[in-house]
This record gives structure tokens, C-alpha cells and sequence, in this order.
């Protein structure tokens, strides 16, 4: 059985782009480096040939995930701005330092934890989704539990 993959509606069109990329301008490429590489002679003892190689099958491997993905992709809307969903923008305070932090929402595939970017499947993510404005979560973490609360949901 396929394992579905939850996202957004921008999450999926991000990842249905990176896969025309690498379908396209990414093989051409690839192909280009593999061709220049064969042109040293070689190919047992050509260094750039064996690097072409491997790019090439990163490339490969990244595009049929990307497939995979979007074959078993679900689009999820956003339940609304009065409760943390997938796809939601949460502003909380985090109250062992009163620091104002800010986490988008979004499917593993997503995931950018330096922009904010958080999975709903995350310690965090989980203990977000289904909180409105105004409640406290806490979240079990390795250094103890924290707690936040919720300010704003976009």
C-alpha cells in the first residue's frame, strides 16, 4: 500500500516544480557534464566521469521521489486562521525565554526549520496543530518540556 503524503496546495506546486527542473534543465545538464567528461579519454581512471556519474544518479533517484510523492500527494486546505492546521503560520510566545517565534506549517517535504518552516509531524508541529489563539501547548523535547503560547494564526 502507498504511503499518502499530506501538503499543501503550495507545497505540492513547489515540489511538482523542482521535478520539471530536474526532468528537464537538470538531465540536460547532467548530460552535458557526462559528455565532457567522456572527452578526456579514459573512463577508468577519469575522475570528472565517475562525479557525472554519481550526480546523474542523484538526480534520478531525487526525481522518482518526487514522482512517488506526487503520485500519493493529498492536498490539505488549511482549516481556517482560528485553529493551527497544516499550511497555518503560528505566532507564539515561547515562555522560558519570552521569546516571539514564528512556525509555518507544513508536510515533511517542506520542512525548512531556518525559515520556520516546521512538520506537522514534529514535537512542536504535533502539539501546534489543533491549538487556537490564546491556549498554551507543551512540548516534550529532550531538553525538558516547553511551553507556547499561541498569539496569532495565519
Amino acid at each position: 500500500m502507498a504511503k499518502v503524503f499530506k501538503m499543501t496546495a503550495q507545497g505540492k506546486a513547489d515540489l511538482e516544480k523542482e521535478l520539471a527542473y530536474l526532468s528537464n534543465e537538470g538531465r540536460v545538464d547532467i548530460a552535458e557534464k557526462l559528455k565532457v567528461a567522456r572527452s578526456y579519454g579514459d573512463l577508468s581512471e577519469n575522475s570528472e566521469y565517475d562525479e557525472a556519474k554519481s550526480e546523474q544518479a542523484k538526480i534520478e533517484a531525487r526525481i522518482s521521489e518526487l514522482e512517488y510523492i506526487l503520485e500519493n500527494a493529498v492536498v490539505i486546505e488549511k482549516a481556517g486562521s482560528d485553529v493551527v492546521s497544516l499550511g497555518s503560520k503560528v505566532i507564539a510566545l515561547r515562555k522560558m525565554d519570552n521569546k516571539e517565534v514564528t512556525y509555518e506549517i507544513v508536510s515533511f517535504s517542506q520542512v525548512d526549520p531556518a525559515s520556520g518552516r516546521i512538520s506537522d509531524d514534529s514535537p512542536i508541529g504535533k502539539s501546534l496543530v489543533g491549538a487556537k489563539i490564546g491556549e498554551t501547548v507543551v512540548v516534550e523535547a529532550p531538553i525538558g518540556n516547553l511551553e507556547f503560547s499561541i498569539l496569532s494564526i495565519e
